[in-house]
């Protein structure tokens, strides 16, 4: 390996370099019989649909960070990767795929030759999402690759389910569950997204029995529902409708007599006051139904049409038969009238279908038992929710819980396992073994399997235990169980989270993991216009040109933070990132990103900004290494001379022990962004910015002697290696590259000192295979940490700062010396302080004489500013004063002929006589500061004339 670092850092190379490196040795398969503390996350298992993006490129980053950092602190660290089935979406892309290829549907195959499709694209297209996931640096322990269907998830889903039946917490019942029509499952609560939209009320009239001319009228956002009514619903204290209570009405298009009854959930402010209850097709309805003992009528089939309920609207969609039953409505006079009304609507989480409320037979897991136990886990800190104010919309999750619907009228995934005799459909076999019950294979003509599979999310809540192995007793379990610590987006705080608590507990008695960090959802900035027609209209990425670049966007181009979606062209791929910026400028933008807040407004720019800080490190340890050749391994070994520190060695050092900790404290606190500023604040800030330039007078020979020369390149290893470390999680590609050479430069080193624990630590650092297993930096002497060194040398920053900010003003060139008064009282210490750190000024900025007194010299030319008690003053140079003259006499010009017509008109009699006084006011006065600025500018001109 090559001692000097090439000009420029390359990450592609580094990337495939070092993946190829850490899978040769093995370096992240995690043992059962370590020693070490164990420290376990399981991957959210992504879709086996899916490809990379930038929402798992956060979360994997994230937990890679808390994985690396954990490895190298000393823990038994395993990450166990794998993915999801993905029921719906799955099944979904391979219907679409035989369709194009054959024509066929899923049910013109039969179940087995359909299951054998996708288990064919699974194995051909399935690992994508891992590669991709190797990619940006995952350290998982790949040899623990686990899938939510294979054998041993398999059977983990077949013993819990049958744990759960067996102990009755698990029913088949009869109930409205949210339909899906196109993909004809049943979905979960919380798998129903909602949007607001912009409907209608239709106000119907339905005619009151027995009552000439006597309607009463309802409002409804779905009157196509009204052909599955069972009754007319108006509160009780509703005055208006009094006299009907008790008489019935006949419901239009399908002549049924249905009653009109009194229930205090109807809102006499909504519509009319009065609604139509249909209780298979209405969660609402059908609580009332259940209160007044209405019967259930469903009039939708499975595929979202109208069934043989409907009558001559039979086979018709349901928008199909709300247009058709609104006409017919109209021309029986029985249309009041429709007003323009918002409401939510539910969609499905997958298809992004409108959800249909359909009564069906389901299984369900029962959540009442779980309630209790779900709410306390959490507020005894049992587990810790991160931040805490998702606590609150936990909370109200639990204390609104229904039964979980676990199964999907699906092919794809668990099969429940669950057998009917078919004389005697109540008389049940649950079995959880491989094959078949005995007694079904005995008899096989007698029984039949449940058609349906269960929830996807029933088998991913048993993941922090199953992929360790779960039922079987295994050493992982023992070892990795609970889990250390979940890291996840707020938006599966439901879905998953509290399942995972639901299931760890009742399998354990303990929750699957301590901690829980909900991150924040990516945004993305999207671009649009309004179109003629008034329509919003997205910019799409190819017409953007480069606004996302920091150019001025057209006036007409509004901008906005959205979640992320193609259609809005926001999308960010992390792979292009990749290809563009590298893996490890984009998981520090990540990284630098997570705040704890809800939403993360992830721009564009970040990228570029960190791909900068991958080429500042690359460039700063490239200055390292080329003037690290006359120290040797030996001379390195022998430790840090303490007498021959100066300010700026005590202060890097202070700076490194801080940081460090620092660092430490907000990985803990899963401050994510914290932790990667601080790395990043250090190392460009303090260690490239100014460090590494007050090392150079040294290194170039031009100051010191050999034994303080030694010294500061001692420093500089003990930095770099430390820093390196610290940045490792964040940023494993090229730490590792320069950890590796580091260890090459140094490779004669065999003695670890114990006299100084910063050699100590980079030695042994140095001795292990990886930076990936060298120990991660601790405080090393927390004495180090000194408050008036940094302070001491922060003052010294702002005589710099001052200087340099006075050069810009003085349009200094940069080559050019300027001279330096720093004006004080000679016994003062800060004067004292600035004049025995002249070296640290001298080598930051550039500086002719420097002289220190008590008075300001008699210069005209001057620019001042004041760091403490001490006043700077800066003469223009030498060579500047021509220009400056000639730039002074032309403004003296100026002011001089400002002066005659100022002068002119206040002597002009007329002028004055004519004049309103506030303006004349204004000219003396413009005149007494032209005086004064003249006067100042002959004074300098005089000045500058003497020199």
């Amino acid at each position: 390996m090559e001692r000097e670092l090439p000009k420029t850092y390359d990450p592609k190379l580094t990337e495939e370099k070092y993946s190829a490196f850490w899978d040769k040795h093995a370096l992240f398969k995690a043992n059962p019989h370590s020693d070490k503390p164990p420290y376990c996350i399981v991957i959210p298992p992504p879709n086996v649909t899916g490809v990379l993006h930038m929402g798992h490129a956060l979360v994997n980053t994230l937990q890679d960070i808390l994985i690396r950092w954990k490895r190298m602190s000393g823990f038994e660290a395993l990450w166990v990767p794998g993915t999801d089935h993905a029921g719906i979406s799955t099944q979904t892309v391979v219907e679409r795929q035989l369709m194009a290829k054959t024509g066929k549907r899923r049910k013109d195959f039969s179940r087995e030759e359909f299951l054998a499709h996708v288990w064919a694209w699974k194995e051909e297209s399935g690992g994508q999402i891992l590669n991709q996931l190797k990619r940006l640096g995952c350290s998982c322990d790949f040899s623990r690759l686990a899938f939510t269907m294979d054998e041993p998830r398999n059977r983990a889903v077949r013993t819990m389910f049958k744990k759960m039946f067996d102990d009755k917490l698990i029913y088949r019942g009869d109930y409205l569950v949210n339909w899906d029509p196109v993909t004809q499952t049943a979905l979960a609560d919380d798998e129903v997204e909602y949007e607001e939209r912009e409907t209608f009320l239709w106000h119907l009239r339905y005619p009151v029995e027995g009552e000439k001319d006597l309607y009463i009228e309802i409002a409804t956002t779905r009157p196509e529902t009204m052909l599955g009514d069972t009754a007319v619903a108006v509160n009780p204290k509703d005055q208006r409708y009094q006299s009907l209570v008790g008489k019935q009405v006949t419901l239009p298009l399908s002549n049924r007599r249905i009653p009109i009854i009194a229930d205090p959930f109807v809102d006499p402010a909504f519509g009319s006051g009065a609604v139509k209850i249909t209780p298979a097709h209405d969660l609402n309805d059908y609580a009332m139904a259940q209160r007044h003992n209405l019967p259930l009528i469903n009039m939708m089939s499975p595929d979202g049409r109208v069934n043989e309920q409907g009558g001559r609207f039979a086979g018709m969609t349901m928008e199909e038969a709300r247009h058709q039953i609104v006409h017919a409505m109209q021309s029986l006079h029985l249309l009041a009238k429709i007003e323009h009304h918002r409401h939510r609507v539910g969609l499905s989480y997958r298809s992004k279908a409108v959800i249909e409320p359909f009564l069906s037979t389901q299984w369900f897991v029962r959540l009442s038992h779980f309630k209790k136990t779900l709410r306390e886990l959490v507020e005894s800190k049992q587990v810790k929710l991160i931040p805490s104010h998702w606590e609150a919309t936990y909370f109200h999750w639990i204390d609104n819980l229904r039964d979980w619907c676990i199964s999907r009228q699906l092919w794809w995934g668990h099969r429940i396992p669950i057998w009917y005799k078919k004389s005697d459909p109540e008389t049940m076999i649950c079995y959880d073994g491989e094959t078949i019950p005995p007694l079904v294979a005995a008899e096989p003509n007698e029984w039949v399997q449940d058609e349906d599979v269960l929830d996807t999310w029933f088998s991913a809540a048993l993941w922090p235990f199953s992929a360790l192995g779960w039922p079987e007793k295994t050493l992982d379990l023992a070892r990795f169980y609970p889990n250390a610590t979940l890291i996840t987006g707020h938006d599966i705080l439901f879905f998953w989270v509290a399942r995972m608590l639901l299931m760890g507990w009742y399998a354990f008695d303990t929750p699957p993991f301590p901690e829980v960090f909900l991150h924040g959802l990516i945004y993305g900035r999207s671009y649009w216009r309004f179109s003629k027609e008034g329509d919003v209209q997205y910019v799409q990425p190819k017409e953007r040109l480069d606004f996302d670049s920091g150019k001025p966007i057209p006036p007409e181009v509004h901008a906005k933070w959205e979640k992320m979606s193609k259609s809005k062209g926001n999308v960010i791929d992390p792979i292009e990132i990749i290809d563009s910026y590298g893996t490890d400028a984009m998981r520090m933008a990540l990284a630098a990103s997570a705040t704890q807040a809800r939403q993360i407004d992830l721009d564009r720019r970040r990228f570029e900004e960190f791909k900068n800080f991958t080429n500042k490190i690359w460039n700063g340890a490239r200055f390292i290494f080329m003037n690290l050749a006359s120290l040797s391994s030996k001379t390195f070994a022998e430790g840090l001379n303490k007498d021959l520190l100066s300010l700026e060695d005590r202060w890097i050092l202070s700076l490194l022990n801080r940081t460090i900790g620092e660092v430490h404290n907000h990985l803990e606190a899963y401050a994510f962004d914290k932790a990667a500023t601080v790395a990043y604040d250090f190392f460009w800030r303090e260690f490239c910015a100014y460090y590494l330039e007050l090392t150079k007078p040294l290194l170039f020979g031009k100051s010191g002697s050999d034994e303080e020369r030694e010294n500061k390149q001692k420093i500089l290893v003990i930095a770099l290696c430390a820093v390196i470390r610290l940045l490792h999680p964040m940023a494993p590609f090229i730490t590792e590259d320069l950890f590796q050479r580091l260890k090459e430069h140094l490779n004669g080193i065999m003695v670890v000192p114990e006299s100084d624990p910063y050699t100590k630590d980079a030695i042994e650092s140095l001795l292990n295979i990886s930076c990936a297993v060298a120990p991660y930096p601790k405080i090393l002497v927390s004495e180090d940490i000194d408050p008036v060194i940094e302070e001491t040398f922060s003052f010294m920053d702002q005589i710099v700062h001052a200087v340099r900010n006075i050069r810009a003003e003085m349009q200094i060139p940069p080559g050019t010396n300027v001279d330096l008064f720093i004006i004080g009282d000679l016994e003062e210490a800060h004067l004292r302080l600035a004049q025995s750190h002249e070296g640290i000024l001298r080598a930051l900025v550039r500086v002719g004489d420097v002289r220190y007194q008590s008075h300001e010299p008699p210069i005209a030319l001057t620019s001042t500013s004041v760091v403490g008690m001490l006043k700077l003053l800066v003469p223009l140079p030498q060579e500047l004063l021509e220009k400056e003259k000639i730039r002074l006499i032309k403004e003296r010009d100026r002011l001089i002929a400002q002066e005659n017509q100022l002068r002119t008109q206040l002597s002009n009699e007329e002028f004055i006589a004519k004049a309103p006084a506030p303006l004349i006011d204004k000219l003396k006065l413009n005149l007494i500061n032209v005086e004064e600025q003249l006067g100042a500018m002959t004074k300098k001109l005089a000045g500058l004339s003497e020199k």
